[in-house]
């Protein structure tokens, strides 16, 4: 079992998560629930580190043997799937501990067979309709020995949700009249953002079989910055003031009763990064305060949401550049006099 293999490391380090900065309460319940091989979903907005968080799992795995060019990712120790199972010998290839990661992107378009499978009708020709020789795997089966990563869970349609019942529960598929029961061996990862309002209703049978992780915003100023500077691009001088101004306007509006969609970490990373842009293009090497003033809307007007009660009194753009004036750019300024008095320069 993977729990099995992960017990080791999570009891032997207790910093095993070094891909994503804080988040410290969502790591000690993710380690919990793997320890007992639950399948978990993380919820939270976006740009906060959901999927680092779990590819970072995956890259926990150890490297294991596989049967070379199997699709279930069957071992020579427990092959699944009937081309192995009727082999007396196997050809091997190592399969990496991040490789054992495999990745659903949740849409409204995506089908039980792209999840399941499906009958191929060249293969079902040669064997039979009803051969498992005939069935191609879809990715819950090539997820076997490893994690099954599915990003925005609740962005699937119903009939969706629903073949991942008995997959979950019995590790077994039914596709039509057509069963596939294999003995896969994996960890359901899934993702939900609760504020997407594009989104189908997980039921109550479905999140019965999970345990919910919840993550937040970084949890200080300070390691917000450490992501900008780990995860941002330089390409010109940021001083410590200006990139603390930036973060401190983020961490502002997500405190705005006024906004019904927060900005996510990407805005501070996209201010960070495009307030070089703007240096570089005037043929400067240091980023200076016009520089970040000059971005904010293009960063920010599409990454937050205002009320309805005050969307219709003012346009965001409007809303935006209020804020930093007040907020910032009136602050930075008193500051600047007080630095002048204190200097002896203030006429």
């Amino acid at each position: 079992m993977l729990s099995e293999q992960l017990k080791e490391i999570f009891l032997k380090d207790k910093d095993t998560f070094t891909d994503i900065l804080g988040q410290e309460n969502a790591k000690q319940g993710i380690k919990s629930a793997l320890l007992m091989n639950r399948h978990i979903i993380i919820v939270g907005a976006p740009g906060i580190g959901k999927t680092t968080l779990a590819k970072n799992i995956a890259k926990l795995l150890p490297d294991i043997e596989i049967v070379d060019g199997c699709s279930y990712h069957c071992t020579s120790k427990e092959p699944i799937c009937p081309s192995c199972k009727a082999k007396a010998k196997y050809k091997t290839a190592k399969l990496l501990g991040a490789k054992r990661f495999v990745r659903i992107q949740g849409s409204p378009d995506l089908t039980v067979e792209d999840l399941l499978g499906d009958i191929d009708p060249i293969k079902a020709l040669k064997f039979g309709p009803l051969s498992l020789e005939a069935f191609t795997p879809g990715k819950i089966f090539k997820a076997n020995n490893g994690i099954l990563f599915f990003d925005e869970l609740n962005r699937c349609p119903e009939k969706l949700q629903n073949s991942l019942l008995q997959v979950l529960e019995e590790r077994k598929a039914t596709i039509g009249s057509y069963d596939v029961d294999f003995d896969i061996n994996f960890i359901f990862i899934g993702t939900m953002n609760p504020e997407d309002t594009s989104t189908e209703k997980l039921s109550d049978v479905l999140l019965d079989r999970f345990d919910i992780i919840y993550m937040d915003y970084p949890e200080s100023i300070e390691i917000e910055k450490k992501i900008v500077l780990t995860k941002g691009k330089k390409t010109a001088n940021v001083s410590d003031e200006l990139l603390n101004l930036m973060v401190y306007f983020i961490r502002l509006l997500r405190q705005d009763d006024k906004l019904e969609k927060k900005p996510s970490v990407r805005a501070s990373i996209g201010l960070y990064e495009r307030a070089q842009s703007n240096a570089l293009l005037k043929g400067r090497k240091n980023v200076q305060f016009e520089d970040v003033k000059d971005v904010l809307v293009s960063v920010l007007s599409h990454r937050i949401r205002l009320k309805p009660s005050v969307r219709y009194l003012e346009s965001i753009e409007n809303y935006i550049s209020e804020q930093f004036h007040k907020n910032v750019e009136a602050a930075k300024w008193q500051n600047h006099l007080e630095q002048e008095q204190e200097a002896g320069d203030y006429r």
